[in-house]
């Protein structure tokens, strides 16, 4: 964090298939500190987040261990828990995506595979820090914050009208 930024973000790459996306970390570092940034209140000193990038397979079995849903999604993230942050934790959470999933929903959705990682890192953040959509008020509120940040980094609105490429 000596680079001025409110967060540490490490990155750990599982799967080869990330290889088709060099500049994955850089995109992920971008997305989770842009989100720490807007909502640096929710941050403690030292505060620090973990993303992994895996593959379909990898996140199944974590949507299974983690969530009792055995398939493969594109995102998950798994807060810090509130007595570890009380006790001043700074570790907010860890965050994993999976490839496969990211381009298969990118390429369906005609959106370029960069900017669609940029929204799932941006989406797993605010998870990170409270945010949810388990309501339709919730998901109105989410969705506008995802919209404004993906805005200050330059990527269009996720969740506006596409044309599918298939």
């Amino acid at each position: 964090m000596s680079d001025g930024s409110p967060i540490e973000v490490d990155v750990l790459v599982e799967a080869d298939a990330w290889s088709a996306l060099p500049e994955a970390a850089d995109l992920i570092v971008r997305a989770v500190t842009a989100v720490c940034l807007r909502e640096a209140a929710e941050l403690s000193d030292g505060a620090e987040i973990a993303v992994m990038l895996t593959d379909d397979a990898g996140i199944r079995a974590l949507n299974r261990d983690w969530r009792g849903k055995d398939k493969a999604t594109n995102v998950l993230s798994f807060p810090s828990p509130d007595v570890a942050r009380e006790g001043g934790d700074p570790h907010l959470g860890d965050i994993a995506i999976a490839y496969e999933t990211l381009e298969r929903e990118a390429i369906s959705e005609g959106k370029p595979v960069a900017n669609h990682l940029v929204h799932l890192a941006v989406h797993g953040t605010l998870h990170l820090i409270g945010h949810d959509h388990e309501d339709g008020a919730e998901a109105e509120a989410m969705e506008a914050l995802e919209r404004a940040i993906l805005a200050e980094l330059g990527v269009p609105d996720p969740y506006a009208e596409t044309e599918p490429l298939i």
